[in-house]
């Protein structure tokens, strides 16, 4: 009898663990189909919706601007280059001086100006971005609570930090978000 018992209290516990296993993994298993993912690429997002665009065009039309007027201080500094290369064999020492210290203080002034416009767009460009991924978390988060997902990660790219490196199962949100962007930011 006594082994009997001992089969008989195995038969029960191991049938009682497999209840608890069950118990909790089921709820596991339910919640796992529940749990929606997905990934977007804001990057996209911000070159194809319609006020992205618009606020890229704004930022190289700004660029083309500030270009040209540094290629014309460019082409300026280099006519004056090869004004004072040809005079420089005509002048005493001290116009030589003279002459090549204006044309050092104008590279200067120049390169100055190339760096303060490259602080500038550095700081436009920063800008742009920080506005929009606002704009952007707005619109995914509006097109994830509407399609039931829990969780939505931005994809990165090469050009920044790779965020998502593989995604199985995952549903990819960026067209929804950028129809979702264009609706609240087309007013």
């Amino acid at each position: 009898m006594h082994a009997m018992e001992n089969i008989f209290r195995r038969i029960t516990l191991l049938a009682a663990a497999a209840a608890i296993i069950l118990l909790v993994a089921l709820p596991v298993a339910q919640a796992a189909e529940a749990f929606k993912m997905g990934i977007i690429d804001p990057q996209v997002v911000l070159e194809r919706s319609k006020a992205g665009k618009k606020a890229l065009d704004g930022l190289k039309e700004y660029v083309a601007t500030r270009q040209k007027l540094l290629s014309r201080d460019e082409e300026e500094l280099r006519t004056t280059e090869k004004t004072m290369k040809e005079q420089l064999a005509k002048l005493d020492e001290t116009e030589k001086k003279e002459k090549e210290a204006k044309f050092r203080a104008k590279i200067q002034d120049y390169q100055k100006r190339a760096q303060e416009f490259n602080q500038e767009l550095q700081g436009k460009q920063k800008e742009l971005i920080d506005e929009y991924m606002k704009k952007i978390a707005t619109a995914t988060q509006a097109v994830a609570q509407k399609g039931g997902f829990a969780l939505v990660l931005d994809r990165g790219s090469e050009q920044t930090v790779k965020i998502v490196i593989y995604n199985k199962d995952t549903i990819d949100l960026t067209e929804q978000v950028i129809k979702e962007f264009d609706r609240i930011n087309s007013k």
